[in-house]
């Protein structure tokens, strides 16, 4: 199973901190944000690791370098220097996919999530389920109080209402997904994640889970202060 950390994104709300420095490259409790996702991936077992860029994308390139140190092996998508500015998720994701294969994990690189594990049990069941995609849910956070999804008791997402819980939950940008969910999208085309995922809910064809570990999406420099000024 490979793997790609989604890196692209300018990080406006993140400004000025990513006017000179590329958001996945702040540093959170002394070491990249994204080293955290590169690190964990490889305790899981994933040893290629895509990562695709545009803002400051040699930068990225510069202080990652082949991953080597990470435990994994990086190959790049360089939106910037192909396209000319990011491609947006769904885009980014099919502009990779001659990198990643049928099946593979999707992570954001500015979100902090130390206590996921990328574990190998987790692709074995999800290449043999048939299933468009496995998506991890969180609790909304404060900026997203409505949040994007139900989860049905039988453990299918639910794009249109919440669940018998009563709730809608929060993607939290971490997925396993099939290169068919991408099978409409032409390499370099601007396309969004979340209509994808809408429709293939409503095919009944995405599962859910709820994760409770730690977890942030980190925007704006108030919160990446915050987060490194709590304990780890």
């Amino acid at each position: 199973m490979k793997a790609i950390v989604l890196a692209a994104g300018r990080g406006q709300r993140m400004r000025p901190l990513s006017d000179t420095t590329p958001k996945p490259l702040l540093v959170v409790h002394g070491k990249p944000l994204i080293a955290w996702h590169l690190e964990a991936l490889a305790r899981g077992g994933v040893r290629e690791v895509v990562v695709n860029t545009a803002w400051l994308e040699d930068a990225i390139v510069a202080a990652l370098g082949d991953g080597s140190r990470y435990g994994v092996t990086i190959a790049y998508s360089m939106e910037g220097r192909d396209h000319g500015g990011a491609l947006e998720t769904a885009g980014g994701i099919a502009k990779a996919l001659p990198l990643l294969g049928d099946a593979f994990w999707v992570v954001s690189a500015d979100v902090f999530a130390p206590d996921f594990r990328f574990g190998a049990g987790r692709c074995e069941e999800f290449v043999a389920s048939g299933w468009l995609a496995r998506l991890w849910l969180v609790p909304n956070p404060l900026f997203h109080p409505r949040g994007d999804f139900g989860l049905g008791a039988d453990g299918l997402g639910l794009a249109d209402a919440a669940g018998p819980d009563g709730q809608r939950w929060t993607y939290a940008n971490i997925a396993l997904l099939r290169a068919e969910m991408f099978a409409g999208i032409a390499p370099g085309e601007h396309a969004p994640l979340a209509p994808l995922l809408y429709a293939g809910m409503r095919e009944r064809r995405i599962t859910a889970e709820i994760y409770r570990g730690r977890w942030e999406n980190v925007g704006t420099p108030k919160q990446l202060a915050a987060l490194n000024a709590a304990p780890l």
